[in-house]
């Protein structure tokens, strides 16, 4: 029986679950019971998501920020009034969300502190809404800021590297304490992965060396962490996270080798040339991403779509380009998007991509269907 079968067999149990967890006000997301079933809404049916057994297209948006608590973590950017973000939002709203282990370091005492991170997926809960959670950044922005490459993607995920376990001890945490969470639907594990060696002493994208085997590499990763987060979450949809534009270890073909990783469900575009995305370069372009989407049968989501704004674009062109290149998006074969980013603050006098409380980008939120 296939993941998405055994998914619509008990969609029936969905919401009786969510009712118990959710109207639960003392209980946070680590205090769910050992011997509660894991039930993921979301599925896969060959290059299309699924919610609830049923044909689903989410418009949603990142928004990287909403771990971010100024009185106990580091954090990433600004704090975000989690009940305002997520009540503004239409129900199911998929999210994706930085859930990085620097969240739940407290700056002054160094200790765990899940506080942050509970209240992100207790607010998501309680709206009824979805999370994609990354669970760690290629960049190693928002962490301790160490580029992962090569030496780490080939077995140094599983050593100590502080801040404050190792990224095999985290991906353990995260699934255990937030896998049994009614918003979580999904895992990233990590957000633009590249397995290069650094080349200069600031491991300067410039500089940097792909080795031969990076696709091996990367492949063996995603099998390895993809099983160790299903032996915990065995209905869990792994999102693959990679950029797309044929970076280290995905270039051409290799996309495809990586790709078919029983470790990775949905494949990644991310699309910073919105208006011009296809076909794209006929070896790492959209085009090319969408026909190895179809051979591998696997949805791929357009996960990060980021057009500039502000000083350099009126919010309302950057709306009019969107929903003018989103239904191509859809038609091309694309299996969803979500917009980049969302931020309390955004900065209307600069070129950002920032997509702020009342900009109009949020009204084709969850239009999709």
């Amino acid at each position: 029986m296939s993941r998405a079968d055994r998914r619509t067999l008990r969609i029936s149990a969905v919401t009786a679950a969510v009712a118990v967890v959710v109207g639960s006000a003392a209980c946070s997301s680590g205090d769910l019971a050992d011997d509660e079933p894991l039930i993921n809404r979301v599925g896969t049916s060959g290059m299309s998501l699924t919610l609830d057994g049923k044909p689903w297209w989410p418009v949603g948006v990142n928004a990287y920020q909403l771990g971010t608590d100024w009185q106990i973590n580091v954090g990433c950017g600004a704090e975000v009034d989690l009940d305002e973000y997520f009540g503004a939002l239409p129900p199911n709203t998929l999210t994706r969300v930085n859930v990085y282990s620097s969240f739940a370091l407290n700056k002054d005492t160094g200790k765990l502190d899940f506080g942050p991170l509970d209240a992100v997926f207790e607010a998501a809960a309680g709206h009824h809404q979805l999370l994609n959670a990354v669970l760690a950044r290629g960049e190693g922005a928002c962490e301790n800021g160490d580029f992962k490459g090569s030496a780490w993607f080939s077995g140094g995920w599983s050593e100590f590297a502080g801040e404050p376990m190792s990224f095999a001890e985290w991906t353990d945490t995260a699934v255990r304490r937030w896998g049994k969470s009614p918003a979580t639907v999904a895992w990233t594990p990590v957000g633009e992965p590249e397995p290069s060696n650094c080349g200069s002493p600031d491991c300067d994208w410039r500089a940097r060396q792909c080795p031969a085997n990076a696709a091996a590499i990367l492949r063996r990763f995603f099998d390895e962490v993809g099983a160790r987060i299903r032996g915990l979450d065995p209905d869990a949809v792994i999102f693959g996270g990679r950029a797309g534009g044929g970076q280290c270890g995905s270039a051409g073909d290799e996309y495809t080798y990586v790709g078919a990783s029983p470790g990775i469900d949905v494949l990644e575009y991310h699309d910073y040339e919105v208006g011009h995305e296809l076909p794209g370069d006929r070896y790492n372009g959209l085009g090319r991403r969408l026909q190895q989407a179809r051979e591998l049968d696997k949805p791929l989501v357009v996960a990060e779509l980021g057009v500039n704004a502000g000083s350099c674009m009126p919010l309302t062109q950057r709306h009019d380009l969107v929903s003018r290149i989103v239904p191509e998006l859809r038609a091309a074969g694309a299996a969803g998007v979500l917009f980049w980013a969302y931020v309390p603050d955004p900065r209307p006098g600069e070129c950002t991509y920032d997509i702020g409380p009342s900009d109009p980008l949020l009204g084709m939120i969850g239009q999709g269907g």
